[in-house]
Protein backbone atom coordinates (compact mmCIF):
# COMPACT_ATOMS: atom_id res chain seq x y z
CA UNK A 1 0.00 0.00 0.00
CA UNK A 2 3.04 2.37 -0.17
CA UNK A 3 1.48 3.62 -3.24
CA UNK A 4 -1.43 5.27 -2.28
CA UNK A 5 0.40 8.06 0.01
CA UNK A 6 2.83 9.51 -2.35
CA UNK A 7 3.02 7.57 -5.67
CA UNK A 8 1.24 10.52 -7.45
CA UNK A 9 1.25 13.25 -5.66
CA UNK A 10 3.46 16.73 -6.94
CA UNK A 11 6.98 16.60 -5.59
CA UNK A 12 7.33 20.40 -5.11
CA UNK A 13 6.94 20.48 -1.34
CA UNK A 14 8.72 17.99 -0.22
CA UNK A 15 12.40 16.49 -1.68
CA UNK A 16 11.56 12.82 -1.09
CA UNK A 17 13.81 9.81 -2.71
CA UNK A 18 10.56 8.45 -3.80
CA UNK A 19 11.46 11.31 -6.56
CA UNK A 20 14.60 13.35 -5.97
CA UNK A 21 18.12 11.75 -5.58
CA UNK A 22 19.87 13.50 -2.67
CA UNK A 23 23.10 12.78 -0.84
CA UNK A 24 21.07 14.67 2.63
CA UNK A 25 18.06 12.06 2.58
CA UNK A 26 17.81 9.01 4.32
CA UNK A 27 17.72 6.06 2.10
CA UNK A 28 15.26 3.10 2.94
CA UNK A 29 14.46 -0.05 0.48
CA UNK A 30 10.71 1.54 0.82
CA UNK A 31 12.07 4.49 -0.88
CA UNK A 32 13.88 2.73 -3.54
CA UNK A 33 11.45 0.60 -4.58
CA UNK A 34 9.11 3.50 -5.36
CA UNK A 35 11.31 5.11 -7.23
CA UNK A 36 12.00 1.87 -9.06
CA UNK A 37 8.52 0.92 -10.17
CA UNK A 38 8.13 4.78 -10.78
CA UNK A 39 10.49 4.20 -13.35
CA UNK A 40 9.56 1.75 -15.36
CA UNK A 41 6.17 3.30 -15.47
CA UNK A 42 7.56 6.27 -16.62
CA UNK A 43 9.15 4.49 -19.33
CA UNK A 44 5.96 2.25 -20.21
CA UNK A 45 3.95 5.74 -20.17
CA UNK A 46 7.09 6.81 -23.11
CA UNK A 47 6.61 3.64 -24.81
CA UNK A 48 2.37 4.22 -24.91
CA UNK A 49 3.31 7.75 -26.15
CA UNK A 50 5.49 6.75 -28.80
CA UNK A 51 3.24 4.16 -30.25
CA UNK A 52 0.52 6.79 -30.34
CA UNK A 53 2.08 8.66 -32.60
CA UNK A 54 3.23 6.42 -34.84
CA UNK A 55 -0.09 5.07 -35.44
CA UNK A 56 -1.10 8.94 -35.84
CA UNK A 57 0.35 8.09 -38.64
CA UNK A 58 1.20 11.76 -40.55
CA UNK A 59 4.83 11.72 -39.53
CA UNK A 60 7.27 10.27 -37.31
CA UNK A 61 8.82 11.56 -34.25
CA UNK A 62 12.81 12.68 -34.85
CA UNK A 63 14.45 9.92 -33.17
CA UNK A 64 11.62 7.54 -34.63
CA UNK A 65 12.42 8.53 -38.26
CA UNK A 66 15.63 7.33 -37.81
CA UNK A 67 15.08 3.84 -35.98
CA UNK A 68 11.97 2.84 -39.21
CA UNK A 69 14.77 3.84 -41.04
CA UNK A 70 16.94 1.52 -39.90
CA UNK A 71 14.57 -1.04 -39.60
CA UNK A 72 13.32 -0.90 -42.73
CA UNK A 73 16.99 -1.38 -44.12
CA UNK A 74 18.18 -4.26 -41.26
CA UNK A 75 15.14 -5.83 -41.30
CA UNK A 76 14.74 -5.43 -37.10
CA UNK A 77 11.42 -4.03 -35.53
CA UNK A 78 11.58 -0.44 -34.73
CA UNK A 79 11.96 -1.32 -31.15
CA UNK A 80 14.64 -3.44 -31.44
CA UNK A 81 16.16 -0.18 -33.87
CA UNK A 82 15.79 1.81 -31.05
CA UNK A 83 17.29 -0.22 -28.19
CA UNK A 84 20.07 -0.62 -30.69
CA UNK A 85 20.76 3.04 -31.46
CA UNK A 86 20.30 3.35 -27.53
CA UNK A 87 23.11 1.00 -26.37
CA UNK A 88 25.50 2.81 -29.72
CA UNK A 89 24.90 6.31 -27.89
CA UNK A 90 25.34 5.10 -24.63
CA UNK A 91 28.71 3.96 -25.47
CA UNK A 92 29.29 7.14 -26.97
CA UNK A 93 28.41 8.73 -23.80
CA UNK A 94 30.48 6.98 -21.43
CA UNK A 95 33.79 6.56 -23.33
CA UNK A 96 33.20 10.47 -23.74
CA UNK A 97 32.96 10.56 -20.07
CA UNK A 98 29.46 10.94 -19.35
CA UNK A 99 27.95 9.30 -16.25
CA UNK A 100 25.80 6.73 -16.86
CA UNK A 101 22.67 6.17 -14.55
CA UNK A 102 20.61 2.64 -13.93
CA UNK A 103 17.66 4.70 -15.85
CA UNK A 104 19.61 5.44 -19.22
CA UNK A 105 20.40 1.39 -19.62
CA UNK A 106 17.00 0.57 -18.48
CA UNK A 107 15.40 3.40 -21.05
CA UNK A 108 17.61 1.88 -23.58
CA UNK A 109 16.56 -1.76 -23.12
CA UNK A 110 12.91 -1.22 -22.15
CA UNK A 111 11.65 1.41 -24.40
CA UNK A 112 11.82 -0.74 -27.26
CA UNK A 113 10.69 -3.68 -26.05
CA UNK A 114 7.63 -1.98 -24.76
CA UNK A 115 7.35 -0.35 -28.46
CA UNK A 116 7.11 -4.21 -29.69
CA UNK A 117 4.88 -5.50 -27.43
CA UNK A 118 2.23 -2.32 -28.41
CA UNK A 119 2.55 -2.37 -31.64
CA UNK A 120 2.49 -6.53 -31.84
CA UNK A 121 -0.92 -6.26 -29.94
CA UNK A 122 -3.25 -4.62 -32.04
CA UNK A 123 -4.98 -2.76 -29.74
CA UNK A 124 -4.10 0.66 -31.49
CA UNK A 125 -5.33 1.11 -34.98
CA UNK A 126 -3.78 3.50 -37.47
CA UNK A 127 -5.61 6.70 -38.49
CA UNK A 128 -6.65 7.18 -41.86
CA UNK A 129 -7.48 11.12 -41.60
CA UNK A 130 -5.58 14.16 -40.82
CA UNK A 131 -7.70 15.10 -38.26
CA UNK A 132 -7.84 11.74 -36.41
CA UNK A 133 -4.07 11.31 -36.98
CA UNK A 134 -3.32 14.79 -35.26
CA UNK A 135 -5.43 13.86 -32.87
CA UNK A 136 -3.73 10.86 -32.02
CA UNK A 137 -0.04 11.93 -32.06
CA UNK A 138 -1.55 15.07 -29.73
CA UNK A 139 -2.54 12.24 -27.56
CA UNK A 140 0.79 10.38 -27.35
CA UNK A 141 2.61 13.77 -26.91
CA UNK A 142 0.82 14.29 -23.84
CA UNK A 143 1.35 10.71 -22.89
CA UNK A 144 4.91 11.31 -23.38
CA UNK A 145 4.67 14.26 -21.26
CA UNK A 146 3.55 12.35 -17.79
CA UNK A 147 6.14 9.77 -18.84
CA UNK A 148 8.55 12.03 -18.35
CA UNK A 149 7.12 13.61 -15.01
CA UNK A 150 7.62 9.91 -14.00
CA UNK A 151 10.58 8.84 -15.35
CA UNK A 152 13.09 11.82 -14.92
CA UNK A 153 11.58 12.31 -11.12
CA UNK A 154 13.03 8.53 -10.68
CA UNK A 155 16.51 10.11 -10.35
CA UNK A 156 18.35 7.25 -11.60
CA UNK A 157 19.61 9.08 -14.74
CA UNK A 158 19.11 10.75 -18.07
CA UNK A 159 18.01 8.66 -21.02
CA UNK A 160 20.61 7.84 -24.03
CA UNK A 161 19.53 10.34 -26.47
CA UNK A 162 19.83 13.47 -23.29
CA UNK A 163 23.04 12.13 -22.48
CA UNK A 164 24.40 12.71 -25.90
CA UNK A 165 23.19 16.37 -25.98
CA UNK A 166 24.70 16.67 -22.61
CA UNK A 167 27.92 15.54 -23.99
CA UNK A 168 28.14 18.06 -26.81
CA UNK A 169 26.94 20.56 -24.22
CA UNK A 170 30.07 19.76 -22.90
CA UNK A 171 32.66 19.25 -25.64
CA UNK A 172 31.67 22.47 -27.78
CA UNK A 173 30.52 24.41 -25.48
CA UNK A 174 27.26 25.50 -26.86
CA UNK A 175 23.71 25.47 -25.95
CA UNK A 176 21.37 22.92 -25.22
CA UNK A 177 18.73 24.18 -28.15
CA UNK A 178 21.78 24.22 -30.39
CA UNK A 179 23.01 20.60 -29.35
CA UNK A 180 19.16 19.11 -29.48
CA UNK A 181 19.37 20.70 -32.81
CA UNK A 182 22.29 19.01 -34.25
CA UNK A 183 21.26 16.09 -32.35
CA UNK A 184 17.77 15.58 -33.44
CA UNK A 185 18.67 17.11 -37.01
CA UNK A 186 20.86 14.58 -37.89
CA UNK A 187 18.81 11.73 -36.70
CA UNK A 188 15.86 13.05 -38.90
CA UNK A 189 18.17 13.52 -41.78
CA UNK A 190 19.81 9.91 -41.40
CA UNK A 191 16.59 8.06 -40.81
CA UNK A 192 14.75 10.23 -44.19
CA UNK A 193 17.91 9.07 -46.43
CA UNK A 194 17.23 5.72 -45.35
CA UNK A 195 13.51 5.66 -45.79
CA UNK A 196 12.17 6.52 -42.64
CA UNK A 197 8.39 8.84 -42.57
CA UNK A 198 9.04 12.47 -42.55
CA UNK A 199 5.72 14.31 -42.40
CA UNK A 200 4.02 16.94 -40.85
CA UNK A 201 3.24 15.17 -37.67
CA UNK A 202 7.09 15.19 -37.78
CA UNK A 203 7.26 18.95 -37.38
CA UNK A 204 4.76 18.96 -35.09
CA UNK A 205 5.79 17.07 -32.36
CA UNK A 206 8.82 19.27 -32.29
CA UNK A 207 6.83 21.61 -31.17
CA UNK A 208 4.24 19.78 -29.15
CA UNK A 209 6.86 17.86 -27.14
CA UNK A 210 8.16 21.08 -25.63
CA UNK A 211 4.38 22.58 -25.16
CA UNK A 212 2.81 19.28 -23.61
CA UNK A 213 5.89 18.84 -21.19
CA UNK A 214 6.33 22.19 -20.15
CA UNK A 215 2.24 22.02 -19.42
CA UNK A 216 2.36 19.12 -17.25
CA UNK A 217 5.44 19.98 -15.18
CA UNK A 218 3.34 23.07 -14.43
CA UNK A 219 -0.01 21.26 -13.46
CA UNK A 220 2.09 18.98 -11.50
CA UNK A 221 4.00 21.87 -10.25
CA UNK A 222 7.47 19.62 -10.72
CA UNK A 223 10.65 21.67 -11.02
CA UNK A 224 13.31 19.13 -12.87
CA UNK A 225 15.62 21.48 -12.01
CA UNK A 226 15.49 19.90 -8.35
CA UNK A 227 16.20 16.25 -9.15
CA UNK A 228 19.66 14.87 -8.42
CA UNK A 229 20.11 12.43 -11.18
CA UNK A 230 21.98 9.07 -10.06
CA UNK A 231 25.08 7.06 -11.93
CA UNK A 232 25.19 3.98 -11.56
CA UNK A 233 27.98 3.83 -8.81
CA UNK A 234 25.11 6.24 -6.71
CA UNK A 235 22.70 3.70 -7.09
CA UNK A 236 24.93 0.71 -6.11
CA UNK A 237 25.79 3.00 -3.09
CA UNK A 238 22.40 3.83 -2.21
CA UNK A 239 20.94 0.16 -2.89
CA UNK A 240 23.52 -0.56 -0.23
CA UNK A 241 22.23 1.55 2.40
CA UNK A 242 18.56 0.61 1.76
CA UNK A 243 19.73 -2.89 2.20
CA UNK A 244 21.38 -2.10 5.54
CA UNK A 245 18.32 0.01 6.91
CA UNK A 246 15.86 -2.75 5.89
CA UNK A 247 17.48 -5.26 8.04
Amino acid sequence: MFLSFSFFSPPAAHLSPLYFYSESEHVTMLNFINRFIRLIFGLFLYSLGVVLTIKGDIGLLTWDVLHQGISIHVGITMGQASITVGFVIVAIAFFMGEKIGFGTVLNMLLIGTFMDILLESGLFPKMDTQVSGFAMVTAGLIVIAFASYFYIGAGFGAGPRDSLMVMLVRKMNCRVGVARAIVEGTAVALGWLLGGFLGVGTLYSVFGVSIAVQFVFFLLKFDVKKVRQESLADTYINLKEAFKTSK
